[in-house]
């Protein structure tokens, strides 16, 4: 791996917050966080609270490059998915010319098991000519979920659309007993540990890589079958 700088791509998520963390402690110099905002669902990133990035960011002390994507388009999710790395593509190319970066080594990305987002981010590396680190690649999902919580990862749910994750789950800390109830989940109904098949969204709100953690004040909204939390205010907390 060359020694110029790294960018991390960062939802705010407990995976790309962990692969970033990860990043740091292998020693990579990642010298920009990259924040995608969809402008619907996606087939490629991860929607809910990207908003609150600039937070985190804010927190880690590296700054953020923040990209707007506008609506994927094709037939099927293959094409859309192609469609949606064309802004990421374009502003990580921005970026590797700029002369806010000493070169551009790479991407970390928190790929886990989508072989869809790796092999789109993947397939940009090599035709940006830069590499992809992605740390939590077919990491065991109970595994993981133990270590970010051994790491002091503090993680909320702040989404969820699956069988078993019913109104409770919104705000919920995903702590031990949380990740227990997740593989008895898993077990009933099929739900992925991590949600790595959108059955749920997360927001970090404080971390070993973090200074002060991130405060929010939200309500929920619910249908029924699935729901959000709606962020009122979000703010710096103390150290």
């Amino acid at each position: 791996m060359s020694d110029a700088a790294w960018v991390s791509l960062f939802s705010g998520g407990k995976d790309s917050a962990f692969a970033l963390y990860e990043a740091l402690e292998a020693g990579l110099d990642v010298e920009r966080l990259v924040t995608v905002h969809p402008t619907a669902d996606s087939y490629l990133y991860h929607v809910p609270a990207t908003g609150l990035a600039g937070l985190a960011a804010e927190s880690m002390e590296i700054p953020l490059v923040e990209i707007e994507e506008t609506a994927g388009s094709g037939h099927d999710a293959a094409s859309r998915g192609d469609t949606e790395i064309e802004a990421l593509e374009a502003g990580l190319a921005d970026l590797k010319e700029s002369e806010r970066t000493q070169g551009l080594s790479g991407v970390v990305v928190g790929a886990i098991e989508s072989e869809y987002q790796a092999d789109r981010v993947a397939a940009m590396c090599r035709r940006l000519g830069i590499d992809m680190y992605a740390p939590l690649w077919h990491e065991d999902p109970f595994s993981l979920g133990t270590a970010m919580l051994d790491a002091h990862f503090e993680i909320r749910i702040i989404q969820v659309a699956a069988r078993g994750l019913d109104e409770s789950w919104l705000g919920r800390r995903l702590d031990a007993n949380a990740l227990d109830d997740l593989r008895s989940l898993h077990e009933e109904y099929g739900v992925h540990v991590l949600g790595e098949g959108g059955e749920f969204e997360t927001l970090v709100t404080d971390g070993p890589h973090m200074s002060r953690p991130i405060q929010i004040e939200y309500s929920t909204q619910w249908d029924g079958t699935r729901g959000h939390l709606v962020v009122e205010d979000a703010w710096l907390g103390d150290p």
